[in-house]
């Protein structure tokens, strides 16, 4: 690296060439000023070409589902008429730390924005010195004080663009982490959603176990009396009470699987267990009924309002910028700096005041470096290809997320009424059954494989329906849960002095 240094010293000019300096130094700092406004080196960043995919979607190849329409996923959460789960989402966001993570990325991201911006601008430092020594004055030497007072500035002009580069890299990345704590919002949502689901799901799966436990039972009691009596085989009895047993240990697994999701949803909320279960207490076994939302957009419409999808263009923008950033390292820099300050050098015989300021341009120019800035300016292209293939993997990944989601739709409607007829004839069957065995027109064997197909049945109606509801959800999720890019809300901890941005750099 070689600097050169012009320094001009102005208390040692005359009056016509301080006049001179004063003049010209304007003019040349409005040039420079000109000129690095006109200059940027690097490639400019154009979404509509850097975001192309490749052979993506024209339309929807799943079949949309059917039902009402959505016309915004904002507050979709309260569609389910459920109060108890939009207060669990809130908790739950409330103790995420994968959202408390995010928020702290915004916050360092904003950070280095307000780094970015500052190097853009003059530098100005207070200095304050005093020693002791020795001092020759024309003649003798003197033992004295030194005293002195400087103000030193520097500034570097962006001749070729590559700190507004930065700038550029820094304000995109800031939009890339509020788009990832929208990200984490969503998720965390989505999650305590699912959780609340499969607990209700579970709850009617526990009544119905329960429910085929105490008919079992009742079942094993009446086949013993009459084994007791001789009108049942003593095989049978054996096998009323086999099934009795079979039915009572389903039902305590099912209800330990519960007991799993409320710690579940206790880690997740942060409410302690005997709060959560005094809330979930008022709504018992019943599953929340989303509004049926229907997407009608093409891919690309979907995907925009993905806000992991937002975040990747954004770092796609970043990188892009951070070329710029590596070429401007391997051109020349210039800056202006100067100090202006008074000094004092007091003795015995009195003292001697004085004060000087200098300014003028440093001009720093790479001449060998061992190819050390070329390679840095090579990674950064490879950066940001890299992205670019990132971001193209994400669309292609939130395509199919949706695509899943509408083919599980659509699987679920047509499975669930199948599943309702099956329940309801299952029952009627299984009634039949029973009041056949107490006239002895059929044997426990015939009740008992009638007792197992409606118990069946039941339970994959009742595992059909959460799985219905969940599909609603993964599809809430696969769209972005209806976040949009020109959306402001933010972590109000991520930076405790927002107005240290500047105003036209907030996403």
């Amino acid at each position: 690296m070689f600097s050169l240094h012009f320094t001009f010293t102005l208390p040692s000019m005359n009056l016509l060439q301080r006049i001179k300096c004063f003049v010209l130094a304007p003019l040349l700092l409005t040039l420079l000023t000109v000129l690095s406004a006109c200059i940027t080196v690097g490639p400019d960043f154009e979404p509509s070409k850097a975001t192309v995919v490749p052979n993506s979607p024209d339309a929807w190849s799943a079949k949309l589902p059917h039902g009402g329409s959505l016309s915004s996923l904002t507050n979709w959460w309260a569609q389910f008429d459920d109060p108890l789960l939009t207060e669990l989402i809130a908790a739950a966001q409330t103790q995420s730390t994968s959202m408390a993570d995010a928020a702290l990325k915004i916050a360092q991201a904003r950070a280095l924005l307000v780094t970015a911006n500052a190097t853009m601008l003059p530098v100005i430092n207070g200095q304050a010195s005093a020693s002791r020594g020795t001092t020759m004055l024309g003649g003798p030497i003197v033992l004295g004080t030194t005293t002195q007072a400087q103000l030193q500035a520097n500034w570097e002009l962006d001749l070729f663009g590559g700190l507004r580069r930065a700038n550029d890299a820094a304000t995109a990345r800031l939009a890339a982490e509020v788009a990832g704590w929208h990200a984490a919002r969503i998720s965390v949502a989505a999650d305590t959603a699912n959780y609340y689901t499969n607990y209700r799901a579970c709850e009617q799966l526990a009544k119905l176990a329960t429910a085929d436990a105490k008919s079992r039972d009742q079942t094993a009691s009446l086949t013993e009396q009459l084994a007791t009596t001789g009108f049942q085989a003593p095989a049978n009895a054996s096998l009323a009470r086999a099934s009795a047993a079979e039915g009572a240990g389903r039902a305590v697994a099912q209800q330990a699987e519960c007991d799993l999701i409320v710690k579940a949803m206790v880690a997740i909320t942060g409410f302690s267990e005997t709060d959560l279960r005094h809330k979930l207490a008022k709504g018992t076994a019943k599953l929340p009924e989303p509004q049926r939302l229907t997407v009608k957009q093409i891919p690309a419409e979907v995907i925009a309002q993905r806000p992991d999808v937002a975040a990747l263009e954004m770092q796609l923008a970043a990188a892009n910028a951070d070329i710029g950033v590596r070429i401007a390292e391997r051109l020349p820099k210039i800056s202006l700096s100067g100090n202006i300050g008074p000094l004092n050098f007091s003795y015995s015989d009195g003292s001697i005041n004085g004060s000087s300021w200098t300014v003028g341009p440093v001009v720093t120019m790479p001449i060998f470096d061992a190819g050390r800035r070329y390679a840095n300016e090579q990674t950064a292209w490879v950066a940001y290809e890299t992205v670019q293939t990132k971001y193209r993997s994400q669309v292609r990944a939130a395509v199919r997320e949706v695509e899943e989601a509408l083919v599980r739709l659509d699987s679920m409607r047509e499975r669930e009424v199948d599943a309702i007829a099956a329940s309801k004839g299952y029952h009627v069957s299984l009634n039949a059954a029973e009041e056949k065995y107490r006239f002895g027109l059929s044997s426990v064997l015939d009740l008992e494989e009638t007792r197992r197909l409606s118990f069946n049945a039941d339970n994959i109606l009742t595992a059909l329906q959460r799985d219905h509801v969940n599909a609603w959800i993964a599809l809430y999720r696969a769209v972005g849960g209806g976040w949009d890019a020109s959306e402001n809300a933010q972590p109000p901890n991520a930076f405790p002095n927002p107005e240290l941005v500047k105003k036209g750099n907030q996403p």
